[in-house]
C-alpha cells in the first residue's frame, strides 16, 4: 500500500507542478495568451506577474524535501489560485478548456497533497 501511494503521490505531485512551473514561466514571460486571458478575465496584467512569481516558489518548496508548514501553505495557495481561476472563467460564461484546466489542476493538487508521505507531512504528535 506504501509504494502504491508513493507512485499516485509523485505521478499527481508531477502533473500539477509541471503545470504550475509552465504556467508560471508563461505569465512572467507575459505569452501572449495569457496577457489574453487575463484581459479577458477582467484582471491586471500585472497580476502575471505576481502569480508567475508564486507559481514558480510554490513549485521549488512543493518538490523540496522538508519545509513542511511552507509546503502546506504552497498546497493552499496553489489550490486557491486554481479554484479562483475555475470561478472566473465560470463567471465569464467560459467552457471546455478554460475550465477543464483549473478544474483538473486543483484535482491534482488534492491527490498530490492527500498522498504525500508522511516525511512531507506536518506532524501533531509532539505539539502540546
Amino acid at each position: 500500500m506504501e509504494k502504491r501511494n508513493k507512485i499516485v503521490y509523485w505521478i499527481f505531485t508531477g502533473l500539477f507542478t509541471f503545470g504550475m512551473l509552465q504556467s508560471g514561466i508563461f505569465a512572467l514571460l507575459r505569452v501572449q495568451i495569457w496577457v489574453d486571458m487575463a484581459a479577458h478575465l477582467g484582471y491586471p496584467i500585472y497580476f502575471l506577474s505576481i502569480l508567475g512569481v508564486w507559481k514558480i516558489l510554490g513549485v521549488i518548496v512543493v518538490l523540496l524535501p522538508g519545509l513542511k508548514l511552507i509546503k502546506e501553505w504552497a498546497y493552499a495557495g496553489f489550490f486557491f489560485v486554481m479554484s479562483g481561476a475555475l470561478i472566473s472563467h465560470l463567471v465569464m460564461g467560459d467552457g471546455g478548456k478554460a475550465i477543464l484546466g483549473p478544474l483538473m489542476q486543483a484535482v491534482f493538487i488534492v491527490l498530490s497533497w492527500y498522498f504525500r508521505p508522511s516525511n512531507r507531512k506536518i506532524s501533531l504528535d509532539n505539539q502540546s
